[in-house]
């Protein structure tokens, strides 16, 4: 390599090693900005898998969310509570495999909610296999029906990979928003039966080396005449935890960069799962009445309203080009994620 990218590859590198101090040290800081409401960290032993979260006016999706991740195998769940007013705090409090921690605290100002989480995966996840998710995500993977997420963490070790990402699908449902009045408990996917297949468009990010998909639901229903302001899909919900490293961008990309090279030459993941995305339960209706008024989830709010107001008029999100939801199978047949060669 001749000496003038040599350079200009090492200045690269330092300048990443310094963005992400910075952002570990804007993590730390943020820790008093936390109040503990429930402390149960002394139960995690040294192999449990653990799941993260930062949630507000959650707790009809949460009975639900629990029991699917509990069934693949967390044994033990860390929530911030983002003064929630409907329960969720006081719900995720009885939970004997939780602990809570609150804040008042802008959302938008702790990158929304990342530096909270990140405090704990520091504090707690270090050495741990993590899953870092929205109440409104359901994991899924490749035999997530017989094989446990255990043996998938296994499996990943077997081969020296500490991550593991997902495509987020989102799920709709066929008629209204409101049409179907979803319950505590209930699974959210026998309403949010359907899905876009075929409109995804997948980049590289060459700095920090990681794919930009975006497509699906939001992006041909709200975002048609400007696909680029579409919502990210790639995450990388699954991470072997080290306390060096740190999320940039919600969960879509990682530091130390390394991380985020999940795909071969062509950009196919080598191995990945999908977040069902339960987002338009009749819940969002109201939800977004009161985002769009409080202004914490996006970082020019203004540029959003017509979306907010496109989720306020209950849409009809469903075509005659939809897909109904029939499983883990396919979606892998359809390319949506690939297959694990178990041996």
């Amino acid at each position: 390599m001749p000496l003038r990218q040599k350079i200009r590859a090492l200045r690269v590198r330092l300048r990443l090693r310094l963005k992400r101090q910075r952002l570990l040290w804007r993590s730390f800081r943020s820790r008093h900005r936390l109040g503990v409401v429930t402390d149960r960290t002394a139960q995690i032993r040294r192999d449990d898998i653990l799941a993260f979260a930062c949630v507000r006016n959650e707790v009809v999706r949460l009975p639900w969310f629990l029991m699917h991740h509990r069934a693949l195998g967390v044994q033990h769940f860390l929530f911030v509570d983002n003064a929630s007013d409907d329960g969720t705090r006081d719900y995720l409090a009885a939970q004997p495999d939780c602990s809570v921690w609150h804040t008042g605290a802008s959302y938008k100002a702790a990158r929304f909610g990342l530096d909270w989480v990140t405090w704990l995966l520091m504090h707690y996840g270090h050495g741990h296999w993590c899953l870092t998710l929205d109440a409104d995500e359901a994991f899924i993977y490749p035999d997530h029906d017989t094989r446990p997420l255990r043996a998938l963490t296994d499996w990943l070790d077997a081969r020296g990979r500490p991550v593991f990402g997902a495509l987020m699908l989102d799920m709709f449902p066929k008629g209204p928003l409101d049409a179907q009045t979803y319950a505590p408990g209930d699974d959210p996917f026998a309403i949010l039966r359907w899905f876009d297949a075929d409109n995804y468009t997948v980049l590289m990010k060459p700095l920090l080396r990681c794919l930009w998909v975006q497509g699906g639901a939001r992006a041909r229903m709200f975002f048609a005449s400007e696909p680029r302001r579409a919502p990210t899909l790639n995450k990388i919900p699954l991470v072997r935890w080290n306390r060096r490293y740190a999320y940039v961008n919600s969960t879509h990309s990682l530091m130390p960069r390394e991380l985020n090279q999940m795909h071969d030459a062509g950009g196919r993941p080598i191995a990945a799962g999908v977040l069902l995305h339960s987002k338009f339960l009749h819940t969002i209706i109201d939800k977004s009445r009161e985002e769009k008024a409080r202004r914490e989830h996006f970082g020019d709010a203004e540029a959003f309203e017509a979306y907010y107001d496109g989720l306020i008029s209950n849409p009809d999100l469903w075509h005659e080009g939809a897909c109904e939801y029939a499983g883990w199978r396919q979606l892998v047949a359809l390319g949506l994620m690939p297959a694990v060669d178990w041996a």
